[in-house]
């Protein structure tokens, strides 16, 4: 059986970002592992239902655990790192503050035992991401380069930046997410290397994003049709084997 590894750095990654990625895999019988790198701690709880940091990482897990169940991963690894927050001083332990190299050795621990045919992460290169975001892409490119098989393929999920400035459009005035607002988030549109139509999995990722009970999504404001807009597609660059331009490529497998 093909198998996909994915790596996210918090819990609701997996869906509100590689979602789909995970569900279309699934849904082709590929044998699907998502390994999170926090419990996602120094995330605000809309919910109001924890009152700790710790109430909130366990809880934010368990989201997590559901989330994927639905989304049809085989298996999900949690990995000890603190979560490091948007900006500020760090935890102890955080993220992004733990050096590349090291992270990348567990991270290459968990890549050598799965032996994916493909491996998924966030992507490093966005300017003005989530530090978390980056540091765990990077980490996972360092990984796959010294543990993947040579015919192994790499991703990083991505949005175009011309998606994030309609959804940024969208989002002003409506009083949420504002620190995103105005961020210069996304790939160029033309960095895009692969467009996944993945439109008959809405109701299955937004199944899974109604699990993050704790977390307000990227698309709880939008309206039904624009929010099916948004889940339609995925958007990827692929990594390795390095892409030498021509058509996009449609599907992962």
């Amino acid at each position: 059986m093909p198998r996909m590894l994915v790596v996210v750095a918090h819990p609701d990654d997996e869906t509100f970002g590689t979602g789909s990625v995970i569900a279309g895999a699934a849904e082709q019988g590929i044998d699907v592992t998502v390994v999170c790198a926090t419990r996602g701690e120094m995330g605000e709880d809309t919910s109001g239902t924890t009152s700790t940091p710790a109430e909130l990482a366990k809880l934010r897990e368990a989201e997590l655990h559901t989330a994927a169940r639905i989304l049809g991963a085989a298996d999900v690894r949690v990995l000890d790192f603190a979560d490091s927050g948007m900006d500020g001083p760090m935890p102890e332990g955080a993220l992004a503050a733990v050096p590349l190299e090291d992270v990348a050795d567990v991270v290459a621990r968990e890549m050598a035992n799965v032996d994916p045919d493909v491996v998924v992460a966030l992507d490093p290169m966005v300017k003005e991401d989530h530090r978390d975001h980056c540091h765990i892409g990077a980490a996972a490119t360092i990984a796959f380069e010294r543990v993947a098989r040579p015919d192994a393929r790499l991703y990083y999920w991505t949005v175009p930046r011309s998606t994030i400035i309609e959804w940024q459009n969208v989002m002003r005035g409506t009083g949420v997410h504002q620190e995103l607002q105005e961020m210069e988030y996304g790939r160029p549109d033309d960095e895009i290397t692969t467009v996944v139509d993945v439109s008959h999995l809405c109701d299955t990722r937004w199944q899974a994003i109604c699990e993050h009970k704790t977390q307000l999504s990227p698309f709880a404001l939008l309206s039904d049709d624009m929010r099916r807009s948004f889940l339609s597609r995925d958007w990827l660059v692929r990594a390795h084997p390095p892409w030498e331009g021509g058509p996009q490529e449609t599907k992962i497998f």
